[in-house]
């Protein structure tokens, strides 16, 4: 896998395993942060999330444009990690939400992620841009497909161990104010809190129990100012230990950056193209290419309409599958972000075994074409989603918001085990 690769190859995917480190962390926690530190309800939670990576996508488009007429690429890169280390530090900082400051406390987490994704934008795509001109020299040019293996591998070990940092660093915080990591009681300190919000007789009782269970000590005797003081303190303590992840994203970045500007002196500028040489073609030449062109320009099109069905189903692993392992899967062990890791991981495991199956079957003579992979992922894929559709019918679930309003021994009784996310993201990341 490793014979005949640039030596610019692993610098560059160093690099990017940094900034990857940042982006998992974001994508496993956003929601579920967004939820436990301002109490929105999900739906509000994953509108952001989802304006959040749409503009990665989007501002990809615009860190080209800029690179393309600057002829900067390694400049562009640095200004991006530079803009999205900014935006990791501003949401490092652990201002406590409340009704008084949310507004403005909500527009600035909105606004760092915008710097997040415009830096991301200015990155990612022009770092891909240089390590594909690695390959533009004949000697490598064999090793290309296997080359952005590689550096797809790199990226995932980033996302390997992203989404143990926040759980980890919340556990350690609450445990070091004395109290434990529950899922539920967020969702429930927010209800407790809110000037808006009616909370039901159960809803109240799961409150108490679960408080009991963390290291709280209120109980139906309980005042309301003791019950308000417990409810802001464990939801204080809660996001902090969120926070202090994102001061791991900014530690990524640096290294990241540090890593670039050691090794860019190795790796290729993309230079600009020759102006080509006018050639005229006569009318019926002109419409052969035209006819052609829109032929080519078909087929891009359904090929990238494919891909964005693919990709609306695989990035619900931020949203309603971080939202399903918050609610339904057993959290007393597992954190719901940990889920996340499992992508990456099989990436990692199958990435060689795939690469060796398709070889071999090159050798054979019997090459998969790239449609009918796409075909076989995207039936992969539905595949998925099918079994948590089936699961969750034959396990008579309701909707998020029935379940978390059932008595707290009920909810746990229904919670199923850790198998379903196991397979769930093993089909997911061989569709990928």
């Amino acid at each position: 896998m490793f014979a005949n690769q640039p030596k610019g190859l692993i610098p560059a995917a160093l690099s990017n395993m940094g900034e990857r480190f940042g982006y998992y962390i974001m994508n496993a926690v956003l929601v579920l942060f967004l939820c436990s530190k301002f109490g929105l309800k999900e739906e509000s939670a994953t509108i952001i999330y989802s304006c959040f990576y749409a503009g990665i996508y989007v501002l990809s488009l615009v860190g080209g444009l800029i690179a393309d007429k600057t002829q900067n690429y390694k400049g562009t890169i640095i200004t991006g990690l530079i803009i999205m280390t900014l935006g990791y530090v501003v949401l490092s900082f652990p201002v406590f939400a409340t009704a008084d400051n949310t507004a403005w406390l909500l527009t600035v987490t909105c606004i760092a992620l915008f710097l997040i994704a415009f830096g991301n934008g200015l990155f990612k795509g022009n770092l891909q841009a240089i390590v594909g001109q690695l390959y533009d020299n004949p000697r490598y040019s064999a090793q290309r497909d296997s080359g952005f293996q590689i550096f797809y591998v790199f990226i995932n070990i980033g996302g390997l161990v992203a989404p143990f940092v926040a759980p980890m660093l919340r556990s350690w915080w609450l445990e070091a104010h004395n109290l434990i990591y529950n899922a539920d009681l967020p969702a429930l300190c927010h209800q407790y809190l809110s000037v808006t919000d009616n909370m039901n007789t159960q809803n109240i009782d799961n409150l108490y129990a679960l408080a009991s269970q963390v290291g709280g000590q209120i109980s139906s005797m309980s005042s309301a100012a003791e019950v308000s003081a417990f409810c802001s303190e464990y939801l204080k303590i809660f996001n902090e230990g969120i926070h202090y992840s994102f001061i791991a994203s900014v530690a990524a970045m640096l290294i990241s950056l540090g890593i670039f500007l050691w090794t860019k002196k190795g790796l290729p500028s993309p230079a600009k193209k020759e102006a080509v040489a006018t050639v005229k073609y006569t009318a019926e030449e002109k419409a052969a290419m035209a006819t052609e062109i829109r032929q080519r320009m078909v087929a891009l099109f359904a090929v990238l309409g494919i891909a964005i069905f693919f990709w609306f189903s695989f990035h619900q692993n931020g949203t309603s599958l971080s939202l399903f392992a918050r609610d339904f899967v057993k959290t007393d062990s597992i954190a719901p972000e940990i889920w996340q890791a499992l992508n990456p991981f099989f990436v990692i495991i199958l990435t060689p075994v795939i690469m060796w199956y398709f070889a071999a079957l090159a050798r054979k003579g019997k090459v998969i074409s790239t449609p009918r992979k796409i075909a076989i992922g995207m039936g992969l894929a539905a595949i998925a989603y099918l079994f948590l559709t089936i699961f969750s019918a034959c396990m008579h679930y309701p909707s998020g918001e029935e379940f978390r309003a059932l008595a707290t021994g009920v909810r746990e009784s229904m919670k199923t085990g850790t198998w379903v996310m196991i397979l769930l993201y093993f089909y997911l990341t061989v569709a990928e």
